[in-house]
């Protein structure tokens, strides 16, 4: 049994996150801003009131956590805004920014005394963000955001190898939660969250800094 930090747990993939693991019987550390009903159902440690965009919050959560050891950091927590070009919101994009990579990336830095040899990192990003993959357009806060999200896992990789900690850069595929408005064409979070958990089981030094479809595909930068 080994530790798994959760971002963005209080709903959606990462409260799908928190549920499977907790039945796997592993420690589940579940950290978002508001825990909802369900979370706190599932009787897992929550940390919350903590928002990612805030040193001062991202320390406070580090200064929670002591010298616990994590096995396995998941930079869930994200954001998406419809942005067109029509309709381009530039707080709506530099908010994106700063949730989506920015976050994700002050997390794990703060966070960085509690990995050790064998931890693992995981940022979620999307297939959104691969420019090879971009045939349609718009959505410019969100992509350019998980774009940036990707880069700093691909430096990651290789900054954290000699440390001994693996880095994967995960796409859930479409799913049906509140951030894609239930979308019929979808599938379920559980279905997501199994699939992401077996590509962080096959996460090794070896292939650390690949940018993985939940079910295995190897995506295009």
């Amino acid at each position: 049994m080994v530790t798994y930090l959760v971002t963005g747990a209080n709903r959606g993939i990462g409260l799908e996150y928190c549920r499977q693991l907790q039945a796997k019987g592993e420690t589940v550390v579940a950290v978002c801003r508001t825990a909802s009903d369900e979370l706190k159902q599932l009787g897992v440690e929550v940390v919350d009131g903590i928002n990612i965009t805030s040193e001062d919050s991202v320390a406070d959560l580090r200064n929670r956590l002591g010298d616990r050891a994590i096995a396995v950091l998941i930079n869930n927590a994200g954001i998406l805004k419809r942005v067109t070009l029509e309709n381009l919101d530039f707080d709506s994009i530099r908010e994106q920014f700063e949730v989506n990579a920015l976050g994700a990336l002050r997390v794990t830095h703060a966070l960085l005394p509690n990995l050790q040899a064998g931890s693992k990192v995981v940022l979620m990003t999307s297939r959104m963000g691969s420019i090879g993959d971009n045939t349609s357009g718009n959505s410019y806060g969100y992509r350019m955001s998980k774009v940036a999200l990707s880069m700093a896992g691909k430096s990651l990789a290789h900054d954290l190898k000699p440390r001994g900690v693996a880095v994967a850069i995960l796409h859930p595929g479409l799913v049906q939660t509140r951030m894609t408005n239930f979308t019929s064409g979808g599938i379920t979070p559980e279905a997501s969250v199994k699939g992401l958990l077996a590509r962080i089981d096959e996460l090794t030094l070896e292939n650390s800094g690949t940018f993985w479809h939940a079910n295995g595909e190897i995506l295009p930068w």
